[in-house]
Order: C-alpha cells, then structure tokens, then sequence
C-alpha cells in the first residue's frame, strides 16, 4: 500500500470505535462539485418565470437598490420576459432528455470526470446548478451522505466574475450554513489563461473550421457580457476576457483583425461591455464582409446563450444584413478536449488531498 493510501485509510479510521448511542460517521471521501449556472425546468411560462425569478433577484446579478429593482422585477419583467424566454427555450430544448441542453451537458461532464477518476477509490463527483435543479445544496448533500468530508468545488466559468463565480461560491457557503459537520472546501480559481484550457479552445476551433465548406474572414470570440458600470466598480471579467482572446490569437497565430473580441446578452437599458455582438456582425457584413464564425470561450457548455442568441438570432443578423456565411463554433462541453480541461485542473486543485 502507497503512503498516501495508508494516510487515507488512517484516516478514514481516525473516529475509532463509536460509543452506544452515537449517530453514524461517515467520511474519508473527497467529492468534486461541477457547477453550473442553471437552467429551467421545462419550456412552459411557469417554469421559466421561476428560473428567472431565482437569476433576477440575485443581487449578485442585478445590483440596482431592492426597492428599485423588486417593483420591477415583479412587474413588467416577470410579466413580459418568462413568455418570450420560454419560446427561445423551446427552440434548442433536448427533446431525447426532456432538458435544456446545459444541464444535459453538464451531467454528461460530471459522469466522464468520474469515469476518468474511478480508479481514486476516494473521489465522488456530482453537479449542481446557481439557479435552478439540481441545487448546489442537493449535490452537496448527496457528496456528503457518500461520506465526502472534503470538497472541490469547480464553477465552470474560465474568466471570473462576481456574476457567475462569485455568486456561486456565495450559494455554496450559504449550503455549508446549515450544516452542523461541514465538510472542509476548496474552488477551483478561475482558468482564463491556463494553457490546457487555450490550447483545448485553440484545437477545437482549428478542428471545426476544418470541416466547414469556407473559410471565414474574421472570427469573434464572444463572451456573455456585464454592466459597464460592475467592470468600473473591479469586476475582473473584461481584463479575463481580454486575456483569453490574445492567448488564444497567439496559439493560433492569427492577428487582432482575424480573431476580435465582443459581448453579447446585455440585458436593460444600461451601457454593458462594448463592442456588442449583434451590432459587429450587423457591421461587419454592412462593410462586405460576407464570411464568419463565432465561438464562445467564456461558456463551458452549449445553451440558450449560445445556441439560440448566437446560431439563432445572430445568424439571422448577419445574413440579413448581406453575410453570407455562418458558422457557431460549439463550447468545449463534454468534448475530449473540454473533458482534457476539466479533468487536469481538477487533479492539480486535489493536491494534497489524493
């Protein structure tokens, strides 16, 4: 037996024999929790009124005054939106599962992470989601009563920002809260720059231009924006942004003219990360040109983001303002390459543990 089993199994015995009486212990595993940003439950009104709901009353989220913002929120937005949501949902549901396609790729990446440590004896991997099923607080109840007394938590976000990664660790420790024996905790940081992740993008990006019928003029990388006014009060994301598309340019070896950077998903009336991605590719095809594709370096999944904003309604912006070419790049999701990613920042931030 290795030391470090020997250490594990010691461990695992550390309690001793229990006296008459005392409640069950169960440790010695090491759980890795995948998160996610969420999804709704079905494409009905209902659903998607709660999904949102739960998204748009994050004060992480929207950081207006709550006596501003609620009056709002429960009036013209969960009034109007939940509809016109539900029917873009509607458009990219998994109708085989019977969810949206996030949450199907996320359980896909949780299962190929746990085949890929099935020999660790030790690891348990769930997932869970910031808004919606399944919770954060269920995935860290199940990876508890499988014995987890330590945790890795990995919010599938590479460039931070305290709109996804930070609310998420918010929720995370809200769970921990409300339990007596809590479990000891890690988060993986944010892998903006890392040079599995860039490489995994670099490769994927060159293997689907490969097999499309053009070759497109100029490709956007583009990323779920935030408020102008969150990146002046420190929020990160824009520089991570940034940072990604250069690494990204150098691996591939194309120019700031060939691979741009832009933003998309604003929401409000409020200025948010410019440039926008509607109104490049609205640009671009008015300047001529008429060939391009977009990929999507700040998911880690396919969604509704991806997949009806931009191979849907994007799509039909650029053709119908004279493109003539189109091509989403799909997310890393549970590709070899995204599980590559996955898989070796989670055993470096297990460390110690294993």
């Amino acid at each position: 037996m290795t030391a470090a089993a020997k250490a594990g199994a010691k461990r695992s015995k550390a309690v001793g024999p229990l006296p008459e009486g005392h409640p069950p212990v169960n440790i010695g595993k090491i759980g890795v929790l995948l998160v996610n940003l969420g999804t709704p439950d079905g494409t009905d009104t209902g659903s998607v009124r709660r999904y949102l709901r739960e998204f748009l009353s994050d004060p992480r989220v929207i950081e207006l005054n709550k006596l501003i913002w609620k009056p709002i929120l429960y009036g013209a937005v969960l009034t109007t939106r939940p509809p016109k949501t539900a029917a873009n949902y509607r458009k990219i549901w998994d109708t085989k599962h019977d969810e949206s396609p996030l949450r199907v790729i996320t359980r896909a990446q949780a299962e190929k992470l746990a085949a890929a440590f099935a020999r660790e004896s030790r690891i348990r991997v769930e997932y869970g989601m910031r808004y919606g099923n399944p919770s954060i607080r269920s995935a860290v109840d199940r990876l508890m009563a499988q014995g987890c007394d330590r945790i890795l938590s990995v919010p599938l976000y590479p460039q931070f920002s305290a709109t996804t990664t930070a609310t998420a660790n918010d929720q995370l420790y809200r769970a921990l809260m409300k339990i007596r024996h809590m479990p000891t905790v890690r988060s993986l940081p944010p892998y903006f720059d890392e040079p599995v992740y860039i490489d995994a993008l670099a490769r994927s990006i060159e293997g689907h231009l490969a097999g499309l019928d053009f070759q497109p003029e100029i490709v956007l990388a583009s990323y779920h924006g935030i408020p102008k006014a969150y990146f002046e009060k420190g929020d990160p994301y824009h520089c991570h942004c940034q940072k990604t598309t250069r690494l990204l340019r150098e691996r591939l070896g194309w120019d700031d003219k060939k691979l741009i950077t832009t933003f998309q998903s604003r929401f409000g009336a409020q200025e948010w990360l410019q440039p926008y991605t509607d109104k490049t590719v609205e640009r671009l095809a008015a300047e001529g040109v008429k060939r391009i594709a977009i990929v999507n370096p700040g998911f880690s999944a396919d969604c509704i983001e991806t997949l009806e904003e931009i191979d849907g309604e994007v799509r039909e912006i650029f053709l119908h303002a004279g493109g003539e070419k189109f091509a989403h790049i799909p997310c890393l999701n549970d590709s070899a390459e995204g599980m590559e990613v996955i898989e070796k920042l989670v055993r470096r931030e297990l460390g110690g543990w294993l």
